[in-house]
């Protein structure tokens, strides 16, 4: 098989897409009377008029942030105009300019001009826990619109915030005529403010604030934990398939934005900056490729800069990090995602006889020590499945388990929980349920189970409680810095080792489970990272 294109993290939206995941909510005409639950509220920059629905209101497209163009195009964001009507909040704001490609067959509207959140409120909402939601996608696609976040708010009883930022070239180029990069990041702390300024208004307390995303989100997650501009903003973390250490330092990011400077046209450092500003917006909807994952380029925040200065992988059970709860986890088979998504475009898997080059374009001289532990008998000779489980071991699993136990050793006792998503028939999209092997729980598939995918197959029963389950879990956390559920077991904190338990969460009943380590070889991993 060729060199991968995979492009992997970016590809979560498009697994969004395939599951059907709707652009808002059903749209329910308010009523006439003002206020929260007339889907009225004041905010710090006008009133917007949202949506009523059966147990909750919702509130879309409103502006954060003022819209980053002309001279605020690669600028740290500025706040929002006030407006003087009432604004209409019953839909969806542009998503972010991005990279069409990977996200075939949307129809959504595609903007600079997109800093904008949606903002769910359960019914006769006051003082409520508040999770913020923040979209994976590589920071090359995605936006806050693909999430609905019902469940949670009228099972869970929490406000939930999901937002855009910006991706790709506009949010991280870290070329030296436009700055560090990092503005996509500096977006979602615009977005956190607002939160801190105006979510009482929608029945949220700004006091109990919960940062959550999955993988590219899970990443952002990780940067608020050390970045200097987030601090104060949030009491807890969740992180969901979060390859937080495969980010760049600025040398790198440096490197890297100027050979896509040049790929648009724009080579000359001294006259890049105009050169850039100039180009439309639509010119710089790819990314330059900062890190890999398996053997697929990233963009995202850079590292040792002023908005970033350490590494938040590095920086666990030191003190530069922010002392909160954490919840961490990953899916048993994160990579067969981005296997079976080759596949589609390919039509062909990795032979037998191309395993080991395949092996060694992602662990180069580790490679054939990584053969030795995947041998292809041990998946009934599918280099595809092999391959898959070096690179969910490697690279997703034992990853979050060592951040895991650091997180552990750093902070209070009690602090930090582990999980991992299990369910191995998980509901797949029927484009994945086409290849010639088992996807099992694959990176992105927990998201089915937290928020409501319209046009996706149905859960059955026993999913479906495991979706409840999962849901209360989140919603506990959010609002206690505990996960928990009513007939599940108890949720054991981690403590310090890498033995210590986490929670299998399955649709035969979760439990508690202290086979992570062994299951995803973890000591063969950690040696090889020393």
């Amino acid at each position: 098989m060729p060199r991968r294109s995979i492009r992997a993290l970016a590809l979560t939206s498009l697994l969004l897409l395939l599951l059907g995941c709707s652009a808002g909510a059903q749209h329910v005409e308010p009523a006439a009377a003002p206020g929260l639950g007339a889907g009225v509220v004041d905010t710090t920059a006008g009133t917007v008029r949202g949506q009523v629905a059966p147990g909750y209101q919702v509130f879309e497209g409103i502006p954060y942030a003022a819209a980053p163009v002309g001279a605020l195009r690669w600028a740290p964001p500025q706040p929002p105009a006030r407006w003087e009507q009432m604004r209409d909040a019953s839909s969806p704001g542009p998503r972010c300019v991005q990279d069409v490609a990977l996200d075939p067959g949307s129809n959504q509207d595609y903007s600079e001009d997109c800093l904008s959140l949606n903002v769910w409120s359960p019914e006769g909402a006051s003082g409520r826990p508040v999770m913020v939601w923040i979209h994976g996608g590589g920071f090359a696609n995605g936006s806050g619109d693909q999430y609905d976040a019902k469940w949670l708010v009228t099972e869970g009883d929490i406000v939930v915030v999901t937002l855009n930022y910006r991706l790709g070239a506009l949010g991280f180029l870290a070329h030296p005529a436009v700055g560090d990069g990092n503005y996509g990041l500096a977006d979602q702390q615009a977005a956190l403010r607002w939160v801190r300024d105006n979510i009482a208004r929608f029945g949220g307390d700004p006091g109990q604030v919960t940062i959550a995303g999955e993988s590219a989100g899970a990443v952002s997650v990780c940067d608020h934990l050390v970045a200097p501009g987030s601090a104060g903003l949030f009491r807890a973390a969740i992180i969901q398939s979060g390859p937080c250490q495969r980010q760049p330092w600025l040398p790198a990011a440096r490197a890297a934005s100027l050979d896509y400077a040049r790929s648009v046209g724009c080579p000359e450092p001294a006259t890049a900056a105009r050169c850039l500003r100039a180009l439309p917006a639509a010119e710089l909807a790819g990314s330059p490729r900062y890190a890999w994952i398996g053997d697929a380029g990233l963009s995202g925040p850079v590292l040792g800069t002023a908005d970033l200065p350490v590494d938040p992988v590095a920086a666990l059970g030191s003190g530069q990090i922010a002392r909160v709860p954490v919840l961490i986890g990953t899916t048993r088979d994160e990579f067969t995602l981005f296997t079976a998504l080759e596949y589609l475009r390919e039509r062909r898997l990795p032979s037998a006889a191309e395993y080991p080059a395949e092996l060694a374009e992602v662990f180069g001289a580790d490679a054939r020590a990584v053969a030795a532990r995947y041998p292809l008998d041990r998946y009934d000779g599918s280099a595809a499945l092999a391959y898959s489980a070096a690179v969910t071991d490697g690279m997703f699993a034992c990853v979050a388990d060592r951040m895991a136990v650091g997180l552990a050793r750093g902070l209070p006792p009690a602090a930090v929980y582990a999980y991992e998503f299990n369910d191995r028939t998980a509901v797949a999209p029927e484009p994945l349920r086409t290849v010639p092997f088992p996807v099992g729980a694959s990176h992105s598939l927990e998201l089915r189970y937290l928020f409501d995918v319209g046009g996706a197959a149905p859960l059955s029963p026993a999913q479906r409680e495991l979706s409840d389950e999962m849901v209360e879990f989140w919603s506990e956390f959010v609002s206690t810095g505990v996960p928990a559920a009513a007939g599940a077991p108890a949720w054991p904190a981690v403590l310090s080792e890498a033995s210590d338990p986490r929670m299998s969460l399955q649709p035969d009943g979760s439990r508690v489970s202290t086979t992570f380590d062994r299951d995803h070889q973890c000591d063969f991993w950690a040696d090889l990272a020393h």
